[in-house]
């Protein structure tokens, strides 16, 4: 003998009625008549095997049978929404374009990514990494979205998440007691540059500029073979290198502003990309005090 199949229709009916403790007002949620939904209860009640309801000249209650059936008709009725939703997200097609930083484009976006495709089976997103600041204008021409890095309380766009600029040192190596200190940065145009550069010159300490590159793990590799030092967030600060501070005679930095640009009038496919980065990245990022408490800090 074939077990009984809870029917979602008839359970959406007994919910219905359960959550407005009438027929009448269940019939008038659901668009149906009273004798419709009256129906369907008493076919549910046939496959149960079992009253679900109490009814009175006053109101209906629930029976013990339908009390527990409550707490599984309505995990089924969200099982079943929920198939539905992602099978038809799956279904979206479409390539999204996105700009962003180098060291968010190596850390930060390949994790968030693997998460948005394993959903999205369809989307094919399209990754562009360097100098934000130029990608914006060019938003809704080479890209759908940008990342993009601003001084802390300005910029457009949605704020995501904020980063302190923490200048950065080999492991076992001491570059900022050099004089001139070396100084490994980013071309014109980078923020951490301008800052970096600034900061030297306000403290006062010589400096000169020993290594630029477009590359973040260039930059890394030389950092860490204590050639120069560097400036990095606080939120992709990489493992190898150690963090300095005014301890070690460097000045301090500002913090930055991360914010999320969007072309106008974004496909469908790119507002479900928007949305997932918006979720991931909107949370604080570790800063100078978590470092030290992960050890990455020199004494």
């Amino acid at each position: 003998m074939s077990t009984p199949v809870l029917d979602p229709d008839l359970l959406k009916a007994f919910v219905a009625v359960a959550d407005h403790g009438s027929f009448t007002r269940a019939a008038a949620a659901l668009n149906r008549t009273q004798s419709a939904v009256s129906m369907q209860i008493k076919r549910l009640e046939q496959v149960i095997g079992a009253e679900l309801f109490s009814r009175s000249k006053v109101n209906v209650a629930l029976s013990a049978a339908g009390e527990g059936l409550l707490v599984y008709a309505r995990r089924i009725l969200h099982l079943n929404d929920e198939a539905l939703s992602r099978l038809r997200e799956g279904a979206i097609e479409g390539v999204v374009r996105i700009g962003v930083m180098d060291d968010y484009g190596s850390v930060v976006m390949p994790p968030l990514l693997s998460r948005f495709v394993s959903r999205y089976t369809r989307i094919h997103v399209e990754m562009e990494t360097g100098l934000t600041g130029a990608m914006i204008g060019r938003l809704g021409k080479s890209f759908d979205l940008v990342i993009a890095m601003h001084p802390e309380g300005s910029g457009e766009g949605q704020f995501l998440r904020r980063e302190q600029a923490m200048w950065a040192g080999g492991a076992s190596h001491a570059a900022e007691t050099l004089d001139p200190i070396p100084v490994a940065l980013y071309p014109q145009g980078c923020l951490f540059r301008k800052w970096a550069t600034e900061a030297l010159d306000r403290a006062g300490r010589p400096w000169r500029m020993a290594f630029v590159s477009h590359s973040l793990a260039a930059v890394e590799a030389v950092v860490a073979q204590g050639l120069a030092v560097t400036v990095v967030k606080s939120g992709t600060f990489p493992a190898r290198l150690r963090a300095l501070t005014d301890r070690d005679g460097m000045p301090v930095l500002p913090g930055a502003d991360i914010r999320l640009h969007r072309a106008s009038n974004i496909s469908r496919s790119a507002s479900l990309l928007a949305d997932e980065i918006c979720q991931s990245l909107s949370r604080p990022e570790p800063g100078v005090d978590s470092l030290i408490g992960r050890g990455r800090l020199g004494s």
